[in-house]
């Protein structure tokens, strides 16, 4: 800010001083035209032959005529009609036209004066026009300009000064409030919010944006604990069954059933190895890292392989070719993590059905469980989502199938959605054809 101060006050300074060369060489110019003026006049006059003597001039101008041996030969009323204005050293070299600044006392004017020479008559005998104009009135306004901006510009700068400072500290004073907010914030003494000043300008707009963007970093942040405790909640599961097998393991006598028991130590294994996977693919979602390699295949035909692994699953088979453009890995894990949750709350039967609609090709998988009521149809595709109906009773289920099925669909820029049955679920997978 006092940057700023310093700079305008220069600037001021910078212009009151150009202000005040440019009025003294207007007005300079202003009597020498003047002056100029009246030496033409004359020297028509001189041309014509009929100069009169002394010569009619306005007030405060004086006119001498002379020869080329410097000798007076008309002069208007107040000028000297023995002596020129003008010495010969100031004479020699004056071009026709130019002028020469002289004392005023000279001639009895008052401070300086100005001479203007034109030449006029015949070339065999040129005669040499003089004309004087004092230019007091000139230096006098340029005085009282220059005594003005003396006293009044360290005035009009304290001033500027004074306003400027207030002005800028009450523009800044939210900046410095918003900066005072993030130290605090950072701090961990408040919440993570910033004030928000009540006037509509840029800096209101920016503490909305500031908070908006708090906002989504805390909702990040509380995301990520979430998904941390929810993840190592999930994970404790299948390792205490492990730690609690093993240990029993240890008090039972030579001829136990161990193969039984390898079986029982090896689904928790594949359970957990099934939760990383999926932690670990939502994790690379998360930070952007999860690609998308697509090739063309043929939709009808993939659903069907799936669904001959479930032996419970009928398979609709349209009976024609569905090609679209998906990968085949990443598909594989929509159509298997949907079979999964139809297996897991069907009633007694599960349908899977391959069709086209329109520019779409559409995948539809249908059990006839519980269903899902409407209010959380939204809901089951977060992470670790579980239901207070009978769809919660799965058999290891970690919560995280159709938050899955949710993301990869996004990446072949699809749509899931659930609907009823009646009874039971309908789960419709879209993928542009």
């Amino acid at each position: 800010m006092l940057v700023s101060v310093a700079g305008l006050i220069l600037g001021l300074a910078a212009g009151g001083v150009l202000l005040v060369a440019v009025l003294g060489y207007a007005q300079i110019r202003s009597v020498h035209s003047e002056a100029m003026t009246t030496a033409r006049g004359v020297a028509a006059l001189v041309d014509q032959g009929s100069l009169p003597n002394p010569i009619p001039v306005t007030a405060g101008v004086q006119v001498q005529v002379i020869d080329e041996n410097n000798t007076v030969r008309a002069v208007s009323a107040t000028a000297d009609r023995l002596v020129p204005m003008l010495y010969q050293r100031e004479l020699d070299g004056l071009a026709d036209g130019a002028s020469r600044r002289i004392p005023g006392s000279r001639i009895g004017y008052q401070g300086e004066a100005r001479v203007v020479q034109v030449t006029a008559g015949p070339p065999t005998a040129p005669l040499r026009i003089l004309v004087a104009q004092s230019t007091l009135q000139v230096t006098q306004s340029v005085h009282v300009l220059r005594a003005t901006l003396l006293i009044g510009f360290p005035l009009l700068t304290i001033l500027l000064a004074a306003g400027l400072w207030r002005a800028l500290g009450a523009a800044l004073r939210p900046v410095d409030a918003l900066r005072s907010g993030a130290e605090e914030i950072t701090g961990g003494t408040r919440a993570g919010r910033l004030p928000v000043p009540d006037g509509r300008d840029e800096i209101h707009r920016l503490a909305v944006t500031l908070n908006d963007m708090l906002h989504r970093l805390d909702a990040g942040r509380a995301r990520q604990r979430a998904f941390v405790a929810d993840a190592a909640h999930e994970l404790r599961s299948p390792l205490t069954n492990m730690r609690t097998e093993l240990e029993v393991a240890q008090h039972l006598p030579h001829d136990t059933d161990w193969p039984e028991l390898a079986d029982d130590l090896l689904a928790d294994v594949q359970r957990l190895s099934r939760l990383v996977d999926d932690l670990l693919l939502l994790a690379r979602s998360d930070e952007g890292v999860l690609t998308t390699r697509l090739e063309e295949i043929d939709l009808a035909q993939f659903v069907g392989e799936a669904a001959e692994r479930y032996p419970g699953v009928v398979f609709d088979d349209p009976g024609v070719p569905l090609l679209t453009q998906a990968e085949p890995d990443a598909l594989a894990r929509v159509i298997t993590n949907l079979l999964d949750n139809a297996e897991r709350h069907k009633a007694s039967k599960v349908t899977v059905r391959a069709y086209a609609a329109g520019p779409d090709l559409v995948v539809e998988v249908i059990d006839d469980g519980p269903g899902i009521p409407e209010a959380d149809r939204e809901r089951v595709f977060q992470r670790f989502t579980r239901l207070d109906d009978a769809r919660a009773r799965d058999a290891g289920g970690s919560g995280l199938g159709l938050a899955i099925v949710g993301e990869l669909v996004r990446r072949h820029r699809g749509t899931v959605t659930l609907g009823d049955a009646n009874p039971g679920l309908r789960v419709v997978v879209r993928l542009p054809g």
